[in-house]
């Protein structure tokens, strides 16, 4: 008697369904980085945001008049990466926060989220996607997102970490103390057009002005306690983590003294030019600092 042949249970059996993916595609982002005089170090930031492992990314690099090998690096770096929207603009030669503004408020530059970029640093494969998933709950909000940094020296060697600050970001708090790290920083798309509405203004830091400007117009703020990259120190940094003494007495010294209340001074003028796009709490904050006695 012939038998019938076995039928396969894998053949029989019905195929497994597949269920859908709950991960949000994440959107694309422009990634902005002021450069001036980067060569030593650009390349391997450049190589960083290369090895992100979301690739939705767009750069724009604005150039302070670099004398060195930088905007070879940058036009290298394009000519190795056609499939994504790299360009190269000429920065206004202000200073670091006026030649970033000078980006966010670009007249051609997308709406969108951006993540803003140091010429120096290295990215870790995740940072794009970790901000991205941390803002997206708050995608229709004026929302900024900041993280954490290990620092490291001029030849990448670990000197220490970024501090987590205590207590809930406020409009208060951020007159006198910055919490959004500039080379962290992300932007939702209501955010970018808050900082574009109040225009490429005259402060000492970007990323100050951004805490700043987003809670005093009632937006959000996510520091996260996560470490994205490495954040490089050398003489150029002018608050930056650097962990040794001196560095510690000259950042002390500028606090301290009149250079503190210089920029406090430029923040408060730049704050009340944007007062249309303020709360009314943040508004009532800046009137009353200005009717208060002078020491």
């Amino acid at each position: 008697m012939t038998r019938p042949a076995p039928t396969s249970s894998l053949a029989s059996s019905p195929a497994p369904s597949l269920a859908p993916s709950t991960e949000p595609e994440l959107p694309p982002v422009t990634i902005v980085m002021a450069s001036y005089n980067g060569g030593a170090h650009i390349a391997e930031q450049l190589a960083s945001i290369a090895a992100q492992d979301h690739q939705g990314w767009a750069l724009w690099v604005s150039d302070d008049g670099s004398k060195d090998d930088t905007r070879a690096l940058v036009e290298d770096f394009a000519a190795r990466h056609p499939d994504h929207d790299i360009r190269l603009l000429e920065g206004p030669r202000q200073g670091a926060a006026a030649n970033f503004l000078s980006l966010l408020c670009h007249p051609d530059l997308p709406p969108g989220f951006v993540a803003i970029s140091d010429q120096d640093d290295i990215w870790y494969p995740h940072k794009l996607t970790a901000a991205l998933r941390a803002l997206a709950p708050h995608a229709e909000d004026r929302a900024v997102y900041s993280a954490q940094s290990r620092h490291v020296d001029d030849s990448g060697a670990p000197v220490g970490a970024s501090r987590v600050h205590r207590g809930a970001p406020s409009f208060g708090n951020a007159l006198v103390q910055n919490r959004v790290a500039g080379h962290c920083a992300v932007l939702t798309p209501a955010a970018l057009a808050l900082v574009r509405a109040a225009g490429p203004v005259s402060v000492p830091f970007h990323d100050w002005w951004l805490y700043q400007l987003v809670q005093g117009a009632g937006g959000r703020v996510i520091v996260s306690d996560k470490v994205v990259l490495d954040y490089r120190q050398h003489a150029g940094n002018v608050l930056g983590g650097n962990q040794n003494r001196l560095a510690g007495l000259t950042r002390a010294a500028m606090v301290l003294g009149p250079t503190f209340g210089r920029w406090m001074a430029a923040n408060r003028a730049a704050l009340q030019d944007a007062a249309p796009l303020l709360g009314a709490q943040a508004r009532g904050t800046l009137a009353a600092l200005e009717s208060a006695p002078r020491a």
